[in-house]
């Protein structure tokens, strides 16, 4: 059975096409708005399962919605739709409990998908944008390595031993590892033998 639908967004030309793929493809779409005010008002009245709601809105955003119906208790899962790649509303989103984040320039392509996985109790967010913050996060760490952990980093993702990066940078194995266990605490990683090494390779086309 296809969840009850409620869509909001103040842009007319993508509130129409939204409606017309949604209902062209048989789901159940009670009702729409073009701002968060009548959004919250349709939601507290026909309670649907989902809401699919655009970030910015006049009167309420997205965001505040969806934190209004957490702290009202309503059951209605909330699917944000926006077009910025911003970590900050990213984790605002996760904070509010909100079940899915999508890109719009990916809605078409994305929202059966999205719809499905919250109508099953799961949550989801655009690759795209979690591959964007990815990258942030990776780079802003790396920002955080002086010039010689970053040397020893690019090595170790080329699978150099502490022996090998020892002899190559003129130094003692010691203070090779000195480096790594400052490596691990700027990364946040934990304590196993291979976890900068794992890094380094999901990472290594920033390390180049």
């Amino acid at each position: 059975m296809n969840p009850s639908l409620i869509v909001a967004d103040d842009h007319p030309l993508v509130l129409k096409g939204l409606l017309e793929f949604l209902n062209e493809n048989n789901h159940n779409v009670i009702a729409s708005a073009t701002n968060g005010k009548n959004a919250l008002a349709l939601i507290k009245a026909h309670e649907p399962d989902i809401a699919v709601l655009d970030v910015r809105m006049p009167f309420f955003t997205g965001l505040e919605i969806a934190q209004k119906c957490k702290e009202a208790q309503l059951e209605t899962k909330i699917i944000l739709l926006t077009f910025e790649k911003d970590e900050k509303t990213y984790n605002a989103a996760k904070e509010a409990g909100v079940y899915a984040y999508v890109l719009k320039e990916f809605a078409l392509d994305e929202i059966e998908t999205c719809i499905r996985s919250v109508r099953d109790g799961k949550t989801y967010f655009s690759p795209e944008l979690i591959s964007y913050i990815e990258i942030n996060e990776a780079l802003d760490l790396l920002q955080e390595l002086t010039t010689s952990e970053l040397r020893i980093l690019r090595l170790i993702s080329k699978n150099k031993t502490a022996k090998e990066i020892a002899e190559e940078l003129y130094v003692s194995p010691r203070t090779v590892e000195k480096h790594k266990s400052n490596i691990r605490r700027k990364l946040d990683l934990d304590k196993a033998p291979n976890s900068i090494l794992i890094w380094a390779k999901d990472n290594q086309k920033y390390l180049s």
